[in-house]
């Protein structure tokens, strides 16, 4: 992490300038069998694509409340530095009544028709796939986003001060994300660059955001993220820890 890094969004461009090639964040599903690796690279790409249709297409700026709907997953870790990337704040389990902008899963669709705003759909199939027809009143996420830029700038600087997250009913600014991630990773065994964190925790509480995501992103390591980690027996996990050369885990 530099003296610079304010807000998450920042530490994902520090990531990307120091080694853009190492793996960031590795998902498993154990519901369905699918794994997927992003480097930092490929992830930082999907952020600057999410970026540029949460501040275009669908008009969210600095303030503004994006509702997630979504679980433990590599996309939900994609919007959350998108949202800090413009500035937006990410209510991880919002009212979608009270959003700007709703983005749900498969499974929370009905909820998410509370939101005036914009809708969006996420699919969550394996390999980023689309919804075989788009739901109602939403855009699939997996067709707009591909169109994207790839690199993206907010219209308005992104202020680390203001709130930038909503998770449990707590709210936390950029700065308070990206301190409380940095304090908190040794006590996650993150020991710094190379570290690799096995996370089974949900993204509903800060504890499964910050070790599934803030606390490697602030030390330079990386995650292997674990959905359904209960339909996995010990056997296969004792394997996964040790073909993903993982060094710490929360379950």
């Amino acid at each position: 992490m530099n003296a610079t890094d304010r807000t998450p969004a920042d530490l994902l461009t520090s990531a990307l300038a120091a080694d853009p090639g190492r793996p960031l964040v590795t998902f498993y599903d154990d519901a369905t069998g699918e794994r997927v690796e992003l480097s930092v690279a490929t992830f930082a790409n999907w952020v600057a694509k999410t970026a540029n249709l949460l501040q275009g297409d669908l008009s969210a700026g600095p303030g503004d409340r994006v509702a997630l709907l979504l679980p433990a997953h590599w996309q939900t870790a994609v919007w959350l530095l998108a949202c800090s990337s413009v500035g937006a704040v990410a209510d991880v389990g919002g009212d979608p009544a009270a959003a700007d902008v709703v983005v749900s899963g498969p499974d929370s669709l009905d909820a998410a028709r509370a939101c005036a705003g914009e809708r969006v759909a996420l699919a969550l199939r394996p390999l980023g796939g689309r919804f075989p027809q788009t739901p109602p009143g939403f855009v699939d996420y997996a067709v707009e986003v591909p169109g994207q830029g790839d690199r993206f700038a907010p219209f308005a600087p992104v202020a680390p001060e203001e709130p930038a997250l909503i998770v449990a009913g707590r709210e936390f600014s950029g700065a308070e994300v990206v301190e409380r991630a940095s304090s908190e990773a040794g006590e996650l065994g993150l020991t710094g660059p190379g570290s690799r964190l096995l996370s089974g925790l949900p993204y509903d509480t800060w504890e499964g955001l910050s070790a599934g995501l803030f606390a490697p992103l602030a030390v330079g390591g990386s995650v292997v993220l674990c959905r359904h980690p209960e339909q996995a027996d010990e056997e296969a996990l004792a394997k996964r820890i040790e073909s993903e050369r993982v060094t710490a885990v929360r379950r």
